[in-house]
C-alpha cells in the first residue's frame, strides 16, 4: 500500500482542525485512491534558466500554465481643432458628435470617452479588443475628423499587389492608416490611387503604397513561349529538374501541367535569378531540340490507359529511367499513335517500357466489359448523395470504370475480369435491396399549380419531402409536362401523392380575384422593403397577393387563395386604397417662378412649416425647368389650406393681383378646349397669367385670373369676347397644315397670324408641342370671320404645298458663311420659311448659282432672307475691343452663356484671343499698344458690332471696397465658406475677404456694376444682422454671483436635477454650482439676459428661504423596522416624504445609533411625520416580535446551530497522498519557521535540501 501523508494540526497550527495520528489507520484503500497526490495539490513553481548542458524536468507550473496576455488594449487619439468636422463648442456632449460616437460604439464593440483640451482639440480614449480599437479608430477618423484626399500614381500591374489576396492587404492597409483607399477598377486604363483621410494618415498610406510599389519593381514578370513537347524535359521526371532550377536560381518557374494546352512557361522573380531561369531553360529546350529523335508506336486506344498508369505515373518512371518523354494523342482524338520522343540511344529502352508495361498489364488484368440490369430511375440511388455509395465501391476497384447511361436501364463495367466480376456482384445487390424496399410513382397536376405545389422559396416542396422522406420531381416549365414523380420508401411514396393530390384539389378550388388598384399606390401599399405587404400577408397567410411589374403599367393586383379568405382581403386591401385615395387629393398652384425661393425660404424653412403645419406633401419644379406649378397633395381640406398659404406669399412679395370673372359654367369647357388648348393660347399671350376655372360640375360661375395687374386686365377682355362669342354665335373649324408650315404662317413675332385675326376677328390657335395632332390648327369666332380666315389660311397653305424651284446668283466667297457648322444658316432659314430646300453648289466648283426648292411664298421670302445676309456680310466690319486678359472668363459667363448672348442679340461673331504663354521670354512692350492676349475681335455691320462692344464693355467686372470690422469677417465667411458662397451666388459677383494675418478691415467686392449695389446693400445688412448677434450675446452674458450656504444646494438642484433645470428653463439662464475643489463653495453662478438672470435669483431665494424655516429633528425608530418603513426600493418612504412635504434620513450602516432617524421640514409638517413614522414603528414591530417568537420553535439551521450548541468533533484536516516527509525520515514542514516559509524580502539563514525542493530567491 502506498504512503499517505496527513497535514495535522501539530504539523500546521494555522490549520482549523487537527487529524488524530489514530484516524490515519483508519483511512482505507478505496479513499486513499480518491485522495489527491502532492504534485496535484501543491504544483513546484517553475526552475529559474539552467545552465546549458543541465537539462530541466517538467513540472506542473512549467506545463499547465502559461503566460497571460490581456487581451483589452486602449488607445488614445487627437483631433486637432482646424481638423474637427462638428465645431460648435456649446453642444459638446450632445448633437451630432455625441450621435456619432454612440453610432461607432454599437458598431465596433470598441468604448469611447472624449474629452476636450484647452486648444480645442478632441482627445477620444478607445478601450476594447485590438480589432474593435482599430476599426473604431477608422470610424473616427472618417466620421469626426475632417477629410483631405490626395492620389499616388504607381504602375497599373503593382495594384493587385496593394489589394493582396482576397483584398486582405488592402483591409490591413486601410485599418493600419486610418484612411480609405480607392483603387480603380482593371478595365479603368487610370493607374492613379486615390487615398482620402486625415493629413498623417495620407501620408502614411502613400509611403506604404509606394513601398509595395518599389518591392515590386526589383522583380521581373517573363514568359517564354516553348513547344508543348519539349515541356517534360524542361520539368523533369516527377517535376525534379523544373525543381532544381527554381532552387538553384531562386526564381519561380510556373510551367502549364500536360491537360493544358499551352506553350507559354512563365518565369517570375528578382530580375537577375529569371535572367539566369531563361538562360537554364533555353539551354535545354535547344539541346534536346537538337540532338532528340521520335518513334511512333500504334497502341489500341482502350490500352493507352495502361501506358499513363495510374496519376500518369508511369510515363514519369519511363522519363525518369530513359529521359524519354512519351506522348499520348487526346482522349477526343481517334488517333491510337503513340509518340516516344528522346535521345536517339535511349528510345530503345523506352520502347522495350512501354511493351513491357502493356503486356504485364493484359497478363495480370483479363480486360472485360459487363452489365448489370438496373431501373434507369434507381441509378441516383446507387450513386449516393455526391457520389458517396459508387465511391465505396471505385475506392475498392479502382481499375473498374462504372458507367450510367441517363435514360437505360443498366450499368456498364469495363476493368479486369476479377475485379469487374466482384464490382457486378456488389452493384446487383444494391439494386435487389433498393426495389425491395423503394417504389415510384407519377402523378397529373396541372402545370399552372406547379409553382404553388414547390411554394415560396421551394417551401411547400421541401417539407414534402423531408416529412416523407421521398424525391420529388417537378417537371420545369419549358417541358410543359404534367407529370410529377415521386420516389422513395412505398409508403413514404403514398404518403407524399396523396398530400400533393390533396394540395392540387384544394388549388382547383381556390379563387381568384383582380382588384383594380392605380399604380401609383402600388409601391405605396408595399411599403419600404416590403415592410406594409408583408403586414397584410402576415393577417392574411393563406392569401397569395401578386402585384404586375411596374414597367407593364397594369393596375390589376390579384389575390388568390381560399373563397373566405380572399373576400376579406379584398375588403381589407380597399379600405387601405380608399385611405390612400383621401390622402392623395391633389392641386397644382401657378406660381411665377421668381417667388419659388421665397415660398422655399431659407435653408426651406418656409416649404417645411407648410407641409407640417398642413399635413401635406408639396413638390416644386426643378430649377431649370420652365414649369411654374408647385403640386400640393394630401387631405383635401389640407391641401386648399396649404395652397392659400403659398398664394399668400406670392401676394405679399409682388404686384401680383387677382380678379375674379363671372362666365356661365356651361361655357367653361368651350372656353377651355381639348386638353385646356383655348385658355393656354389666351395665357401666354397675356404675359403668362394663370386662369384657373372651378371643378367641372360645381356649377360655380367664378373663373380667376391671377397676374400682373395689366396682363390681367387683358386676359379679362380676352376671356369675355371669347365667352360672348360662344354664347352667341360661336362657330368653330379645323383645318390642317404640315408642321413646318407653322412657323411661316404665324410670321415673325407673330405678325403674318396677326393680320389675319385683325382683318377677320377669329381667333387661331395652333398647336403646341405636348400635342399629339401637330397638324391641327383651330379657328374660332363667328361664322362669317370663321369663314373668312378659313378661306386666307387655306389659301396660304394651298400656296406652300405649291412647290416650285428657283435659283438665285451668291458670290462664291460668301458660300462658306451658308454652310458653316454643318449647314446651320440654312437649317434657320429652313425652319423660319416652310421648310424650304437651299442647295448651295460643291466646294471645288467656281459655280455662283443656288438652288431654292419649296412653296413659292417660302422660296420668296427665303431668297429675300438670303439676300439680307448677303446684305450685311458685305458691310461687315471687324472692330477690336481691348480688355485686359484676366476679366475674359467672367465676361464670358459661365459655360460662354453671356457670350453666346451677345452674339444672338447683336447678330455678331465674336473671337476671344489665346491665353498669353506666361514662360515665354518677354520683350519691352510699348505701353501704348495694346496686348495681343487683351484684344477681342468681334465682325459684323458696324453698327452692331459697336453696340456689341459696349455691351462687352458692361459686363467687365468693377471692384469695390466695403469696411466691415475685422471680427465679423469669420462670420460673414460661415462655415466651411457657405456664408460667402451663398451671398457670391444671391448677388452674381465675387467677395475677397483678406487673409487673417492682413487684420484688414476692407472686403473687396468684383462683379458687373448693375450687381454691386445691391451686393453691398447685401453684405452692409449681414453687419447688422452679425452686429446685433454680438450685442444680444453681450446681453446674454451677463452674470451674477449668489451666496447660498453648501448644505441647501442638492435641494437647489433637486431630484436628478428637476428644480434647477426647471428653473434654467423658465428663466433661459445657465446656473452654475461649485466644483469640489473650489474655495468659494457658498457661490452661485447665474448667466443670462441682466433681468432673467435676477428673476432666476428670486426663485432661488424664495427656494432658500422655503429651506431656512425648515427644523430637523431627531428620533429612535427600532432598526429592525426600518426597511419596512422604506419600502420596495424606497417606494413606501417617498409616499412619507411626498405626503407629509418632509425629508426623512435614516442612519447607514456601521452608525454608532442604528434606530437614530433624522425628519427635516416645517415645525408643523415635521411632528405630523414623527407621529406618522412612531405608529408605523408600533405597528410593525408587534409583527417583528411575533415573527420571532414563532422562530424560536423552528429548527436551527445545521451549520450554524451545531457550531453554537455541539462541541467540534475532529476533522481529518487536509490529506494528500505521496508527501516528500511521508517517505523516509522526512518530518513535516514547520510552518512558524521563517526559513521553512521564509517571507518576502527576508534574508536567509541557509540554504539546506528539503523536501520542498531547492530553494529559489
Amino acid at each position: 500500500m502506498s504512503s499517505v501523508a496527513v497535514l495535522t494540526q501539530e504539523s500546521f497550527n494555522e490549520h482549523r482542525s487537527g487529524l488524530q495520528p489514530e484516524q490515519v489507520k483508519g483511512i482505507g484503500a478505496e479513499d486513499e485512491d480518491s485522495l489527491p497526490t502532492y504534485k496535484d495539490a501543491f504544483p513546484p513553481l517553475p526552475e529559474k534558466p539552467l545552465p546549458e548542458g543541465v537539462q530541466e524536468t517538467g513540472n506542473a507550473w512549467t506545463s499547465k500554465i502559461k503566460p497571460l496576455k490581456s487581451s483589452l488594449i486602449t488607445q488614445v487619439f487627437h483631433v486637432p481643432l482646424e481638423e474637427r468636422k462638428y465645431k460648435d463648442i456649446n453642444q459638446f456632449g450632445e448633437g451630432d458628435q455625441a450621435k456619432v460616437c454612440l453610432d461607432i460604439m454599437h458598431k465596433t464593440g470598441a468604448h469611447l470617452e472624449l474629452s476636450m483640451a484647452k486648444d480645442q482639440g478632441l482627445s477620444i480614449m478607445v478601450s476594447g479588443k485590438h480589432d474593435a480599437v482599430m476599426k473604431a479608430r477608422k470610424e473616427i477618423v472618417s466620421r469626426l475628423q475632417t477629410q483631405a484626399s490626395a492620389t499616388v500614381a504607381i504602375p497599373k500591374e503593382h495594384h493587385r499587389f496593394v489589394i493582396g489576396k482576397s483584398g486582405e492587404k488592402l483591409q490591413e492597409l486601410e485599418l493600419k492608416t486610418a484612411t480609405k483607399i480607392q483603387i480603380p477598377r482593371p478595365e479603368d486604363p487610370s493607374n492613379l490611387i486615390k487615398i482620402s483621410g486625415t493629413k498623417e494618415g495620407l501620408e502614411k498610406a502613400k509611403h506604404e503604397i509606394l513601398l509595395i510599389s518599389a518591392e515590386q519593381d526589383k522583380r521581373a514578370v517573363e514568359r517564354m513561349n516553348i513547344e508543348k513537347v519539349y515541356h517534360p524535359f524542361i520539368t523533369g521526371a516527377y517535376n525534379k529538374l523544373v525543381g532544381e532550377l527554381m532552387q538553384e536560381t531562386g526564381a519561380r518557374i510556373n510551367v502549364p501541367p500536360p491537360s493544358v494546352n499551352k506553350t507559354e512557361i512563365v518565369i517570375t522573380g528578382e530580375k537577375e535569378q529569371v535572367a539566369l531561369a531563361i538562360a537554364k531553360i533555353k539551354k535545354i529546350y535547344e539541346e534536346k531540340k537538337k540532338n532528340a529523335t521520335t518513334i511512333a508506336v500504334e497502341v489500341k486506344k482502350s490500352q493507352h490507359k495502361y501506358v499513363i498508369g495510374p496519376k500518369g505515373n508511369t510515363l514519369q518512371e519511363i522519363l525518369d529511367r530513359t529521359g524519354v518523354s512519351v506522348e499520348i494523342p487526346p482522349l477526343d482524338s481517334s488517333s491510337e499513335t503513340v509518340i516516344l520522343r528522346g535521345e536517339p540511344d535511349r528510345l530503345g529502352q523506352a520502347l522495350t517500357e512501354v511493351y513491357a508495361k502493356l503486356s504485364l498489364c493484359i497478363l495480370l488484368f483479363c480486360y472485360t466489359v459487363s452489365s448489370v440490369s438496373a431501373p434507369s430511375w434507381l441509378h441516383r440511388f446507387i450513386i449516393g448523395k455526391k457520389g458517396q455509395n459508387l465511391a465505396k465501391i471505385t475506392q475498392q476497384m479502382p481499375k473498374v470504370h462504372i458507367e450510367f447511361t441517363e435514360g437505360e436501364d443498366k450499368i456498364t463495367l469495363e476493368g479486369p475480369t476479377k475485379d469487374v466480376q466482384i464490382v457486378h456482384g456488389q452493384i446487383e445487390v444494391i439494386v435487389t435491396d433498393l426495389i425491395s424496399r423503394m417504389d415510384y410513382t407519377e402523378i397529373s397536376v396541372d402545370p399552372k399549380f406547379h409553382r404553388h405545389l414547390i411554394g415560396k422559396g421551394g417551401a411547400n416542396i421541401n417539407r414534402i419531402k423531408e416529412l416523407h422522406k421521398v424525391s420529388v420531381r417537378i417537371p420545369p416549365d419549358n417541358e410543359k409536362s404534367n407529370l410529377i414523380r415521386i420516389e422513395g420508401d412505398p409508403q413514404g411514396v403514398q404518403e407524399a401523392k396523396k398530400e400533393l393530390l390533396e394540395l392540387a384539389s384544394r388549388m382547383e378550388n381556390e379563387r381568384t380575384k383582380d382588384m383594380i388598384i392605380e399604380q401609383r399606390f402600388h409601391r405605396a401599399i408595399i411599403g419600404q422593403k416590403g415592410e406594409k405587404i408583408k403586414e397584410v400577408r402576415d393577417k392574411f397567410p393563406e392569401v397569395i397577393i401578386n402585384f404586375p411589374d411596374p414597367t407593364q403599367k397594369s393596375d390589376i393586383v390579384q389575390l388568390r387563395g381560399p373563397r373566405n379568405e380572399v373576400e376579406k382581403c379584398t375588403k381589407f386591401m380597399q379600405k387601405i386604397v380608399a385611405e390612400m385615395v383621401e390622402n392623395s387629393f391633389s392641386v397644382s398652384v401657378p406660381i411665377f417662378k421668381q417667388f419659388h425661393k421665397n415660398i422655399i425660404g431659407k435653408g426651406g424653412a418656409n416649404i417645411k412649416k407648410i407641409r407640417e403645419e398642413t399635413n401635406t406633401k408639396i413638390d416644386l419644379p426643378a430649377e431649370n425647368s420652365n414649369s411654374e406649378m408647385i403640386v400640393i397633395t394630401g387631405k383635401k381640406a389640407n391641401c386648399e389650406a396649404a395652397k392659400n398659404r403659398i398664394l399668400a406669399i406670392q401676394k405679399e412679395l409682388a404686384n401680383i393681383t387677382e380678379l375674379e370673372v363671372s362666365i356661365p359654367s356651361k361655357l367653361h369647357n368651350s372656353l377651355i378646349g381639348s386638353k385646356g388648348r383655348f385658355v393656354r393660347s389666351i395665357m401666354e399671350e397675356c404675359g403668362g397669367v394663370h386662369i384657373h376655372f372651378p371643378t367641372e360640375g360645381s356649377g360655380i360661375d367664378a373663373v380667376t385670373i391671377r397676374g400682373p395687374v395689366e396682363e390681367v386686365e387683358k386676359a379679362k377682355k380676352q376671356l369675355l369676347s371669347l365667352a360672348e362669342e360662344k354664347q352667341t354665335k360661336s362657330h368653330t373649324v379645323e383645318l390642317r397644315a404640315k408642321p413646318e408650315y407653322h412657323k411661316f404662317l404665324i410670321g415673325k413675332g407673330g405678325g403674318n397670324i396677326r393680320k389675319v385675326r385683325d382683318s377677320t376677328g377669329a381667333r387661331i390657335i395652333f398647336p403646341t408641342a405636348e400635342d399629339k395632332d401637330q397638324e391641327l390648327i383651330t379657328v374660332i369666332g363667328t361664322e362669317e370671320a370663321v369663314a373668312e380666315a378659313q378661306k386666307e389660311l387655306e389659301a396660304l397653305i394651298k400656296s406652300l404645298d405649291n412647290v416650285v424651284e428657283d435659283f438665285m446668283i451668291v458670290d462664291p466667297k460668301h458660300h462658306r458663311f451658308f454652310v458653316l457648322r454643318r449647314g446651320q444658316v440654312l437649317r434657320e432659314i429652313a425652319d423660319e420659311y416652310g421648310g424650304v430646300m437651299v442647295s448651295f453648289p460643291r466646294t471645288g466648283t467656281q459655280s455662283d448659282k443656288v438652288t431654292l426648292k419649296g412653296a413659292k411664298d417660302c422660296v420668296e421670302a427665303a431668297k429675300k432672307r438670303i439676300l439680307e445676309l448677303i446684305e450685311d456680310l458685305d458691310a461687315q466690319v471687324t472692330m477690336e475691343c481691348v480688355i485686359p486678359q484676366k476679366f475674359h472668363r467672367s465676361i464670358m459667363g459661365p459655360k460662354g452663356s453671356r457670350i453666346q448672348q451677345i452674339t444672338k442679340d447683336h447678330n455678331v461673331q465674336i473671337k476671344f484671343p489665346d491665353r498669353e504663354d506666361q514662360q515665354e521670354v518677354k520683350e519691352p512692350a510699348d505701353p501704348l499698344v495694346p496686348k495681343k492676349c487683351d484684344v477681342i475681335v468681334l465682325s459684323g455691320r458696324k453698327e452692331r458690332c459697336e453696340a456689341a462692344v459696349e455691351a462687352l464693355k458692361a459686363l467687365v467686372p468693377v471692384t469695390i471696397a466695403v469696411e466691415v470690422p475685422f471680427e465679423l469677417h469669420r462670420y460673414i465667411i460661415g462655415q466651411k465658406g457657405s456664408g460667402i458662397r451663398k451671398m457670391m451666388d444671391e448677388f452674381e459677383v465675387n467677395i475677397q475677404v483678406p487673409a487673417h494675418e492682413l487684420q484688414s478691415d476692407i472686403i473687396s467686392i468684383s462683379g458687373l456694376a448693375s450687381h454691386l449695389d445691391r451686393a453691398k446693400e447685401g453684405l452692409l445688412e449681414r453687419v447688422k444682422e452679425l452686429q446685433a448677434e454680438q450685442e444680444d450675446r453681450a446681453l446674454r452674458s451677463f452674470k451674477l454671483i449668489i451666496t447660498v450656504d453648501p448644505k441647501y444646494h442638492p435641494k437647489i438642484i433637486g431630484r436628478k436635477g428637476a428644480i434647477i433645470t426647471q428653473i434654467r428653463n423658465q428663466h433661459e439662464v445657465n446656473i452654475q454650482f461649485p466644483e469640489k475643489n473650489d474655495e468659494n463653495q457658498d457661490q452661485i453662478t447665474i448667466t443670462g439676459y441682466e433681468q432673467n438672470a435676477l428673476a432666476a435669483r428670486d426663485a432661488i431665494q424664495t427656494i432658500v428661504g422655503d429651506l431656512e424655516e425648515m427644523i430637523s429633528e431627531d428620533i429612535t425608530l427600532d432598526s429592525r423596522v426600518h426597511a419596512r418603513i422604506i419600502g420596495a426600493r424606497g417606494k413606501g418612504i417617498r409616499k412619507i416624504m411626498d405626503e407629509f412635504k418632509v425629508d426623512v434620513r435614516f442612519p447607514p450602516s456601521g452608525a454608532a445609533d442604528p434606530n437614530l432617524v433624522t425628519v427635516t421640514g416645517r415645525p408643523e409638517q415635521v411632528d405630523e411625520a414623527i407621529d406618522h413614522l412612531l405608529n408605523l414603528e408600533e405597528e410593525y414591530l408587534s409583527d417583528v416580535v411575533e415573527n420571532e417568537a414563532k422562530m424560536a420553535y423552528m429548527k436551527p439551521s445545521g451549520s450554524t446551530a451545531s457550531s453554537m450548541e455541539e462541541p467540534r468533533g475532529p476533522s481529518k484536516g487536509f490529506v494528500v497522498r505521496e508527501a516528500p516527509w511521508a517517505s523516509g525520515n522526512e518530518k513535516a514542514p514547520d510552518m512558524s519557521s521563517s526559513e521553512e516559509f521564509p517571507s518576502f524580502g527576508a534574508p536567509v539563514t541557509n540554504a539546506r535540501s528539503s523536501p520542498w525542493g531547492p530553494k529559489r530567491f
